[in-house]
């Protein structure tokens, strides 16, 4: 079981949203969890097995169709792990009426970008009522609502107020916008991608070089200063102690990087048996 599990209990049988992800990014606790660009029900079930607490269905770089996505969401839920989606902006209506507990946006470059997408997954709010308000668009006959009985005004706040929004940023004008961006209403959680950051740098993938990392350290300082939720790849042990040290509290690993490790690992024990 995760440490999330234990502090937060899943929501009840039945309710196919859960809620957990908002409060837990607000609440201080640790977070760890994996990206998962394979469109594999079981592999979501793995990971809630092994103890992670959330999984990032890849919508952005994995092949998964929405229909495969809802079957995804549909793991996370049975198996109680948290279901992040990264995606498009124009995928967030869909995502989140299949079902996400939070979406994960890449490539956010400025506080105005943010501010629009935080709005674009929030239902407009009746007058008078407090909290930020948005245009998606309502429709109760999703699987978010349970196809129609958890629907209605009450599915509406369900979501204004749980569901959670991850602002990626991979470029260096972004980090130096993180402050501004991790500030913004709706926004709450702040995500450094390292492979683009690096990439935008000139270091192609090389990440762990001194300035990418220097500049990492920057933002993820700068966001936790800002009073919000900040998140990093790591792929390793190190790394994770390394980043949870700067104030990291949502730390990612990816799937495929377990596999070809697991198999690199493998393979040097044949050719130790072999030779």
């Amino acid at each position: 079981m995760s440490t999330l599990s234990k502090l937060h209990p899943p929501p009840a049988p039945g309710m196919p949203l859960d809620v957990r992800l908002r409060t837990a990014l607000h609440g201080g606790v640790s977070l760890h969890g994996m990206f998962c660009g394979l469109p594999l029900p079981a592999l979501v079930e793995m990971a809630a097995f092994a103890g992670f607490d959330f999984v990032v269905i890849d919508n952005e770089h994995g092949m998964a169709s929405f229909e495969t996505t809802e079957h995804l969401l549909r793991a996370a839920r049975a198996s109680g792990i948290l279901p992040i989606v990264r995606c498009f902006e124009a995928d967030i209506p869909r995502v989140l009426d299949a079902g996400a507990s939070g979406i994960k946006v890449p490539m956010v470059q400025t506080p105005e970008q943010a501010a629009r997408l935080a709005q674009r997954m929030r239902y407009p709010r009746p007058p008078g009522q407090v909290g930020l308000a948005g245009y998606r668009g309502s429709a109760f006959s999703t699987r978010a609502a349970g196809y129609g009985a958890f629907g209605g005004p009450a599915h509406t706040d369900r979501s204004n107020q749980n569901l959670a929004f991850i602002a990626m940023l991979e470029t260096p004008q972004a980090l130096e916008a993180a402050a501004e961006i991790a500030s913004v209403e709706g926004v709450d959680a702040v995500f450094i991608g390292p492979n683009d950051l690096a990439h935008a740098m000139g270091h192609e993938n090389r990440f762990q070089e001194a300035p990418v990392q220097q500049a990492m350290e920057k933002a993820v300082r700068a966001i936790v200063d800002a009073g919000k939720c900040a998140g990093v790849l790591a792929l390793d042990e190190n790394s994770r102690q390394k980043y949870e040290g700067w104030g990291a509290r949502y730390v990612a690993t990816v799937a495929s990087s377990i596999i070809m490790k697991a198999f690199e690992q493998a393979a040097g024990a044949r050719t130790a048996i072999r030779y």
